[in-house]
């Protein structure tokens, strides 16, 4: 049975506090996250396979597309389902669709630790009201930045560890000896469907009935180019290509009624 080591497990741990704790960076680890790319980065460097990490983490990016945070909560932590599902998923040899199936679950658990979070740091609301009326900048910092981060390194780094020192091998082989099942096949068949459900979350929530012709012209065209293997780097020349097309197919009635606008005041002028 493949296992993680204790080195690796801790780091990736460490990742995961650091992120649900907004350490790195304060806000802008809302990020991080908020999308699970760069913690299935983290799990693929630190497990060295950074190809087949990225693979399955791009799959689980189709799920979370559509998920925002109304009020700083989440129906799912995608980085908590990231940090779990990716090493599962190198260590069974999974199918992307099948690591879906997998994140699912551990998202929705990681979403209810969050919470418990939140709880644990009501019991610092006395000490920063105390710090807020004596006016100790000192005492502030340390009730809003570092004991609740010091609270959420405490919380999450042993359950991550534990998940994935002793949790993610067991379920990893486990999937491993149904490879080839019906069992495999319903994972793969649900993790395909949750990141159709993603994608349309997505339309549904950025949508406009007004520039979906953009959506679907990228589809297939990305269907039309697969067999000549055309990178991102062409979709994304491309896509500027189109939106500067259309940024300047936009302003052209705004050009021709200024123009217009122009020469009236002209013959004006003249009378």
């Amino acid at each position: 049975m493949q296992t993680l080591t204790m080195t690796q497990s801790l780091l990736i741990a460490l990742w995961t506090a650091a992120v649900m704790s907004r350490w790195l960076g304060g806000g802008a680890t809302l990020t991080l996250r908020f999308s699970p790319l760069m913690t299935g980065l983290i799990c693929g460097i630190v497990m060295g396979d950074v190809v087949e990490a990225m693979k399955i983490t791009a799959a689980l990016q189709l799920i979370y597309m559509g998920v925002f945070s109304p009020g700083g909560t989440m129906p799912q932590e995608p980085a908590i389902a990231a940090a779990i599902a990716v090493p599962v998923a190198l260590l069974g040899n999974m199918k992307p669709e099948a690591a879906i199936a997998v994140a699912v679950p551990v998202g929705l658990l990681g979403s209810y630790l969050y919470q418990f979070r939140f709880f644990l740091n009501t019991f610092t609301g006395r000490m920063i009201d105390k710090a807020v009326e004596n006016l100790d900048h000192k005492a502030i910092g340390r009730s809003v930045i570092w004991i609740p981060t010091i609270t959420s390194f405490v919380l999450f780094v042993p359950l991550v560890f534990v998940a994935l020192y002793w949790g993610a091998p067991v379920v990893a082989d486990f999937i491993k000896g149904l490879e080839g099942t019906v069992f495999i096949h319903i994972l793969e068949v649900l993790g395909g469907g949750l990141a159709a459900i993603g994608i349309a979350t997505t339309i549904y929530v950025i949508g406009r009935k007004d520039l979906l012709v953009f959506f679907f012209l990228a589809y297939f065209l990305s269907v039309i180019f697969k067999p000549l293997e055309v990178t991102m780097v062409t979709y994304a020349v491309l896509g500027a290509i189109f939106a500067g097309i259309y940024v300047l197919l936009k302003q052209a009635p705004t050009v021709a009624s200024a123009s217009a606008n122009t020469l009236n005041d002209d013959d004006d002028d003249d009378f």
